[in-house]
């Protein structure tokens, strides 16, 4: 009985030293010389800091019966994916911080001869060079004096504004494992998506023949879009490319367009790599602070909204290089999103 009474007191008494850690339940009174900061809550939610990541099953090539690449994009504005542009925990700040601390390494975006599309994550990024893409890490601030006369100036650490990143792109593998009958996709890359900031761009026209392509071609002409694909390339015909009667051309005339620029990657960072980054970063949850989710879990789950931008062909062309109408781009988006999922209903269909 004395044994049993001892055990009890032993298991409450570790139980309740265990419980001192997360609740900041003391009843002491304030010491003068306590200068450790208050526990912010009740509960300390020291699990993330100890996560470690779930590595993928192993796959074989000779296990790949069907494999297709994806490039997709994340926009932050749509409802569902808000919370990766939350001020708590931002994805592109978890990134950043995490370049700068070299935890992780970013790649170069810029395409090559041997790199076309530029995410083959060949060149390697100062972090220097990666807020260099964000316009700059400092400013000049100039000093003034009661005369408003400038008497000198500094640099100054200028902030990252989150804000300027909306989107996201996504490379990744669609892989049907026949070992263990399974398809999955699986996220090679991630890149924050940045618009250019070309002084006097929205001034300059380009002549074109009247339907929005270069007179010599039939393919569309962006010359501020590093991944267009050049005119003897580009084999297809641009559908839609002519405008509807109702719809106004530019002021200028039929003979010139205004460029949009797109926006393009600033930086690759490997997903394999960033895993164990993301795996210690919670996610903010709109209804419930106890999901207990983090980054990892998020993008292994595929909880996240986003279209399909580009899928692997033999001319490896983007839809936008096919298709000029932007709702019918979202319709061979989910085309193409439909024919993958088909493939996985057609192995099971008898």
């Amino acid at each position: 009985m004395k044994k049993l009474v001892l055990a009890a007191t032993v298991f409450f008494s570790l139980q309740a030293s265990a419980q001192q850690e997360n609740l900041n339940n003391s009843v002491d009174p304030v010491q003068a010389v306590d200068t450790l900061p208050p526990v912010d809550g009740y509960v300390v939610k020291s699990d993330f800091e100890n996560r470690k990541v779930v590595p993928y099953a192993n796959i074989r090539q000779t296990d790949i019966a069907f494999s297709k690449r994806v490039w997709r994009e994340m926009d932050l504005r749509v409802k569902m994916n808000q919370a990766f542009a939350s001020p708590k925990s931002s994805l592109i700040n978890i990134l950043l911080e995490a370049i700068q601390e070299g935890k992780l390494r970013a790649y170069d975006p810029t395409p090559t001869k041997d790199d076309p599309n530029g995410d083959s994550f060949k060149t390697l990024l100062a972090p220097d060079q990666v807020m260099a893409r964000f316009g700059g890490d400092s400013i000049l601030v100039e000093e003034f004096n009661e005369n408003n006369e400038v008497i000198g100036s500094s640099y100054q650490q200028r902030d990252f504004d989150a804000t300027q990143v909306v989107k996201f792109r996504i490379k990744e593998d669609w892989i049907f494992d026949k070992q263990r009958s399974v398809f999955e996709a699986r996220i090679v890359g991630i890149a924050p998506l940045i618009t250019p900031q070309i002084p006097g761009a929205s001034d300059i026209i380009m002549p074109v023949d009247g339907t929005g392509t270069d007179a010599g071609s039939s393919a569309p002409v962006d010359p501020f879009d590093p991944f267009a694909v050049p005119a003897e390339n580009n084999t297809e015909t641009t559908t839609n490319a002519t405008p509807p009667a109702d719809v106004a051309l530019p002021p200028v005339g039929g003979n010139s367009f205004i460029p949009q620029i797109d926006a393009t990657p600033a930086f690759w960072v490997y997903f394999p790599e960033a895993r164990h980054v993301l795996v210690n970063k919670e996610v903010m949850n709109r209804h419930n602070d106890a999901t207990g989710l983090s980054y990892d879990d998020i993008f292994i789950k595929r909880m996240f909204a986003s279209y399909i931008v580009k899928q692997s062909n033999p001319e490896d062309l983007r839809i936008k290089d096919y298709i000029s109408d932007d709702m019918e781009r979202l319709f061979e988006s989910e085309r193409i999103k439909k024919s993958l999922m088909d493939y996985e209903q057609d192995l099971w269909s008898y």
